[in-house]
């Protein structure tokens, strides 16, 4: 996936019915940052198990949503339950490949927002 530089990227904290689409996810963003549905930044959604994310941003003509399954492990997630967590561009692609962001020897810049 091809990552804009100037997008912000957004963790969505809990779990994630992943049988929504499109415009439940687009809900859910809008509830968690209003402001920003509509700026191209990425929200990202994690389901239950852990194996699959989705992640949906606007391209300036529509909702666009991506997903990734890992087949035989789990994304690692912090156990947090609400609101949202920046991340940057390098550690969403660790995130991406399944590496754990979110201890402090791995992770370099990652903060919450509020």
């Amino acid at each position: 996936m091809y990552l804009r530089k100037n997008r912000k990227i957004y963790l969505v904290m809990g779990f994630t019915d992943m049988r929504k689409q499109i415009n439940g996810l687009a809900q859910i963003a809008e509830a968690k940052k209003p402001k920003e549905l509509l700026s191209g930044n990425y929200f990202v959604f994690l389901g239950k198990t852990r194996r699959v994310m989705k992640i949906l941003y606007w391209d300036k003509t529509g909702f666009c949503l991506w997903t990734k399954r890992l087949e035989e492990d789990s994304f690692p997630w912090p156990k947090k339950r609400d609101g949202v967590m920046r991340t940057d561009r390098e550690n969403f692609r660790l995130l991406l490949m399944g590496i754990d962001i979110f201890k402090k020897h791995t992770a370099k810049r990652y903060y919450a927002v509020y």
